[in-house]
């Protein structure tokens, strides 16, 4: 999971802090070399120079009797280097010096399917962390870019957040709602897979089969209401949507179930007639949450769908499905910042309980820790 941009940002890690290290080691040999007596230096020379260093004490010794001030450079006894030469063991780090690694670093997040104007805001973060960062010799650089890397990835990820357990708590019963994307991302599946949570929490649950269209929605729905043991409302193939999902609130209403979980269509963004469809559900049905559901492989592609269904009918938060087999992780990072709508869930696999709740520190570790990969 993830693997793909996991091991571009480790890269990434690495070539700054070997750029770095490199860097000091020379700032370090450059000055040394500074200091360093020549060997050719006549002997005569260092005589006289001996020689006026005993001058100097004794003459420092003569001024104190006399109470005058005179200037003094204290030599450290246990070995240490003076303060006037710290510097030379630390550096700050430099625009210049990140420039190749930083574009590096775009590159490597385009092609892990971050949007481009998210792959922007975290190389900028990246940059504005590192750049006149002081660094001492030796010092682990890694941790500061890792660092940065945390900090430009959490920023775009930070949009309002929905707790979904507290918001289903929360709301007057019964809580609608109704789920919206395109054929093939597994939008029934995750309506089981809520069902499933929402039982296993103690809800009652009502299933809408709004995909009124596509050949096998209402068997495949069936199936699932089936085997969880929840209330199912159907019309006939080819029905209104809109009226089909009216009546599963009505149902619950009178029956006083929590969640009427709605299933819709799939649609491509761009079909004019079954985006006002959408429109048209959202007169009819107050839903209390609309949640977009698109795969993590779609990649950029999922960004585009989203915001255009957000324009038919505005949503207020997405799931990602297929996460376990996307090496990428770019959808992630850029649907939430794109939509400025929250993540709700992963879906992680194919059996009901493979559904986690999307948590930035989540995405983090798997990005980050080894162990967690």
């Amino acid at each position: 999971m993830f693997e793909s941009l996991r091991k571009k940002l480790k890269i990434f890690k690495e070539s700054v802090s070997t750029e770095e290290s490199e860097l000091n080691s020379a700032t370090i040999e450059a000055s040394e070399d500074k200091t360093t007596p020549s060997d050719e230096a006549p002997e005569e020379a260092s005589y006289e120079t001996t020689t006026q260093k005993v001058v100097d004490v004794e003459a420092i010794g003569h001024a104190s009797e006399y109470g005058e001030q005179v200037p003094q450079r204290i030599e450290p006894s246990n070995g240490n280097v003076s303060t006037q030469d710290k510097s030379i063991f630390e550096r700050k780090i430099k625009g210049k010096d990140l420039e190749d690694s930083l574009w590096d670093l775009e590159i490597a997040l385009l092609e892990s399917d971050v949007a481009v104007s998210v792959t922007e805001e975290i190389v900028e973060t990246v940059k504005e962390e590192l750049v006149g960062t002081k660094r001492k010799w030796r010092q682990d650089v890694g941790t500061l870019v890792e660092k940065a890397l945390r900090d430009g990835i959490l920023k775009v990820l930070d949009v309002s957040g929905l707790d979904f357990d507290e918001f289903i708590k929360n709301t007057p019963k019964p809580v609608t709602i109704v789920f919206t994307g395109i054929n093939g991302t597994g939008k029934t599946t995750t309506i089981a897979k809520l069902a499933y949570r929402l039982k296993n929490q103690g809800y009652s649950v009502v299933l809408a089969a709004g995909d009124t269209y596509r050949a096998g929605a209402l068997e495949q729905i069936e199936r699932h209401a089936e085997k969880l043991g929840v209330k199912l409302v159907k019309h006939q193939q080819g029905a209104d949507p809109a009226a089909v999902i009216y009546d599963a609130v009505q149902y619950a209403r009178a029956k006083h179930n929590d969640v009427v979980l709605a299933d819709t269509a799939g649609r491509i963004h761009t079909n004019v007639n079954l985006m006002n469809q959408l429109r048209k559900i959202e007169r009819v049905i107050d839903a209390d949450l609309v949640v977009f559901v698109d795969e993590a492989l779609a990649g950029n592609d999922a960004v585009e769908r989203a915001l255009q269904f957000n324009t038919a009918m505005a949503i207020d938060a997405s799931i990602l499905t297929k996460v376990d087999a996307d090496s990428k992780g770019g959808t992630a990072i850029s649907i939430a910042h794109a939509t400025s709508k929250p993540i709700l869930f992963l879906g992680i696999g194919q059996n009901y309980e493979d559904m986690v709740k999307f948590d930035p520190q989540w995405l983090m570790n798997r990005l980050f820790d080894e162990a967690d990969a």
